[in-house]
């Protein structure tokens, strides 16, 4: 089974490389982001289909009841091809779909990780518009607002996710129940992503969601309950000409809290950029300057398959204070190569202020093995 998929997946790729390779000198138009839009909901929860690259990032962290800590990771992504919009074909891919899914398992030691690449349409995979609602096959991820209140369409809290994910050596199904309303980064939304403005995304989170369903592996359905955090991001020139990659953070806070921050690599490994957003347990938002972050990387642990060196351990100052971060395990390194082309580390991790925990998310760091080309 597994080298069927990965021979599908190469070739959904190979399609996507010769409808690059046929479009036009007049290939489609990306829109542009631009700091005067304003985010609507429950529209913006959708796909956007004119704009070049989108993602829906799911991560988070879930106790079974026999006592584990299982971090897991779900992820859609749609990009425009390069394909001209005047080519008649049915069959051309002018929108790709790709999913990422896995699971932190500390008693495997390493990830269980799946992936899957489809060209849209057909009834087989599909980004919707209007609100989140995706699938490839059997693997989907929706949206379901809240009802009889106008506050949905603000962005309020009250709806609910579903992850339903059947992968090659596990499961997941799980219901995500917002319980804050979503968060925009950057200003009002508008996301910075380096010195040139044209670099730049749509981005907002929702943190602090409320999880329950189960887990199968290894023959074993766990029931689980657990917290996670949703990213969702779009854009058409995502990183600055300079950039290599970068190192985000998505962390739910014991508090009550959020915090988000990022820092974005030059070719030299130093910030290039940076952005966060702090949000205090009442629900205050405040938005960093990119001279008020700064990642300080610590130990670090080498892949044994791809020989990737990465740092798994980590200070972060956001504007006055710092926490530190330590990973569930430290071999969390996802080979995406036959999907997105990348290899990235993505993993859950605890966070420390004064050496206690104030909470727990996400770790993501791009571009350590080679520089990270968006598709």
């Amino acid at each position: 089974m597994r080298a069927v998929r990965r021979q599908w997946a190469a070739w959904a790729l190979a399609v996507a490389g010769a409808g690059n390779a046929a479009a036009s000198d007049a290939g489609p138009a990306y829109a542009p982001v631009t700091p005067d839009h304003t985010l609507v909901f429950p529209a913006d929860y959708g796909s956007h289909p004119q704009f070049r690259t989108e993602w829906w990032y799911v991560t988070g962290w879930l106790s079974t009841e026999r006592g584990e800590s299982l971090g897991f990771q779900v992820t859609f992504f749609r990009t425009k091809t390069d394909i001209a919009e005047k080519n008649p074909s049915a069959f051309a891919p002018r929108q790709l779909l790709i999913a990422h899914c896995a699971i932190s398992d500390p008693k495997l030691g390493h990830l269980r990780h799946d992936q899957r690449i489809r060209r849209a349409g057909m009834g087989l995979a599909e980004a919707a518009e209007g609100d989140t609602r995706m699938w490839i096959d059997d693997w989907s991820l929706r949206h379901v607002a809240s009802r009889g209140t106008a506050q949905a369409d603000a962005g309020a809290a009250g709806g609910t996710y579903e992850a339903n994910i059947v992968a090659e050596d596990f499961a997941l199904r799980l219901g995500l129940r917002e319980t804050q309303p979503v968060m925009l980064n950057g200003d009002q939304g508008f996301s910075r992503k380096g010195p040139d403005p044209h670099a730049a995304s749509y981005y907002y989170s929702v943190p602090h969601l409320k999880v329950s369903g189960t887990v199968a592996r290894d023959g074993q359905s766990d029931a689980v309950t657990g917290e996670a955090w949703l990213d969702h991001e779009w854009s058409s020139e995502y990183l600055d000409a300079d950039a290599v990659g970068w190192d985000w953070i998505g962390i739910n806070r014991a508090d009550g809290g959020a915090l988000m921050a990022f820092r974005v690599r030059d070719l030299k490994g130093n910030q290039l950029w940076a952005g966060g957003s702090v949000r205090s347990g009442d629900g205050a938002t405040q938005i960093l300057r990119p001279e008020e972050i700064e990642f300080r990387a610590g130990r670090q642990w080498i892949s044994p398959r791809t020989g990737t060196a990465y740092p798994v351990q980590w200070w972060v100052r956001l504007g006055g204070r710092e926490i530190a971060l330590r990973p569930l395990m430290e071999d969390q390194e996802n080979d995406a190569r036959l999907s997105t082309g990348a290899i990235y580390w993505e993993g859950a991790v605890s966070a420390y202020e004064h050496g206690a925990t104030v909470g727990t998310g996400y770790l993501e760091l791009t571009g350590y093995g080679e520089r990270l080309r968006l598709r």
